[in-house]
């Protein structure tokens, strides 16, 4: 039972961080390209399932894919950034990507 709990914490931590980071970049946006609340909602319920697919990733493919989709890295510049070789960034990658495909497939 303490093992769920503190699982549960650790998910409603990332969600709220999450958000947090979520309504940063909102409030730097200009008032006319902000999203409509319904909008934000679904951005938000978006951003936290794919949270959620990669959930059960390390650290560091994690890491390497939302550098790649949400900040527009390329796999060289991730690789600086994680220290690690363009190679394993591509790996991290394909990681990354068949864990998305495989729980959007059980899903459905």
């Amino acid at each position: 039972m303490t093992v769920v709990a503190k699982r549960l914490m650790a998910n409603l931590y990332r969600r709220r961080a999450l958000e947090q980071a979520y309504l940063e970049a909102l409030a730097q946006m200009p008032p006319a390209l902000a999203p409509s609340p319904e909008h934000s909602l679904l951005i938000l319920e978006t951003l936290q399932q794919v949270d959620s697919m990669l959930d059960g990733l390390e650290e560091k493919p994690r890491a390497a894919f939302l550098m790649a989709q949400l900040e527009g890295m390329t796999y060289a510049q991730i690789a600086l950034e994680l220290d690690v070789s363009e190679r394993s960034v591509k790996r991290y990658m394909v990681q990354a990507m068949a864990r998305c495909i495989m729980l959007a497939g059980e899903s459905e």
